[in-house]
């Protein structure tokens, strides 16, 4: 491991990318990188983590679509990473960034009994294109919401009918912080969020497609109270806008301080955010207000 003192940067840099993903791959990997190219533009000597939005590259269908697309996408023989992995490995590497991969279907071969459905999962790549690990969504959305302010009707979810939940948590220590992940749903269940804080985490990723009902109620919420909570930067990238299947998603991807404060937000439309990560932040918020508790 690589200290972070031994690195020379000009500065390290956290992005998040907004998408309005299509159900087709090779439109959603277009789009994320020209995104891509336009964060890193003249930024050759910064270190810089992007995070994507869930279903970053293939959103706008039905879950049969995701589980199908993740069985036709799986290793080759003496393949380790699956061909969205692949993908998304190759951006990281030619731009240069640690990537956390919003979200991707993927087959589980160890799971035995769940050959009929997909894992959820987010992977972070680092500059070089080598996957550093994953994490599959734990909270899966099975409720029964409006899905836009357009209609008083209610809109059933069952995600876990054919995604299979995750059970273990994953912090990934890089160069540049400790990386805690979770996804979408998993905002709503802040026992998840001290455990990676207690894990070292530094920054927590929140790729998420909150429904612009419940987003509009309480993405910001929920965001703020988890970097209070666990004084730790959150990077949140949402899908946003009008989807093909008609879903309808929140968007305003932030990045939030250990304070609480939101250090930049994108409402609406495709695009990206960005802001200066600053480690000594951190410990200073966390040297003024310590949060140990005897509960714990």
């Amino acid at each position: 491991m690589v200290k972070l003192s031994a690195i020379k940067l000009s500065a390290i840099k956290l992005s998040a990318i907004q998408l309005n993903a299509k159900p087709n791959v090779d439109e959603n990997i277009q789009a994320i990188a020209k995104h891509l190219a336009q964060i890193t533009a003249g930024n050759s000597h910064d270190q810089h983590l992007v995070v994507l939005p869930e279903c970053c590259l293939f959103f706008g269908s039905n879950d049969q679509a995701q589980l199908q697309l993740a069985k036709e996408s799986k290793p080759l023989k003496g393949d380790l990473l699956s061909l969205l992995q692949q993908m998304l490995s190759e951006l990281a590497k030619q731009y240069g960034v640690y990537l956390v991969a919003g979200t991707v279907p993927l087959i589980n071969n160890q799971a035995a009994d769940h050959h009929d459905k997909f894992t959820n999962t987010s992977c972070i790549f680092n500059p070089e294109g080598k996957m550093l690990a994953s994490y599959d969504k734990i909270h899966l959305f099975d409720a029964s919401i409006n899905d836009t302010a357009k209609t008083a009707t209610a809109k059933s979810y069952d995600e876990s009918r054919y995604t299979q939940a995750g059970n273990k948590l994953c912090v990934v220590k890089t160069p540049l912080a400790t990386i805690g992940l979770t996804v979408c749903f998993d905002l709503r269940f802040p026992v998840l969020y001290q455990k990676l804080n207690a894990l070292g985490a530094d920054i927590i990723t929140v790729p998420s497609a909150f429904t612009r009902v419940t987003g509009k109620a309480h993405w910001q919420t929920l965001l703020q109270a988890r970097a209070i909570e666990n004084q730790v930067y959150i990077i949140a990238a949402g899908q946003e806008g009008v989807h093909d299947n008609g879903r309808e998603t929140w968007g305003h991807s932030m990045i939030i301080s250990p304070w609480g404060e939101i250090l930049s937000c994108l409402e609406e439309g495709e695009g990206y955010i960005s802001t200066t990560f600053l480690p000594k932040e951190i410990n200073r918020i966390r040297a003024a207000m310590p949060l140990n508790s005897p509960l714990t």
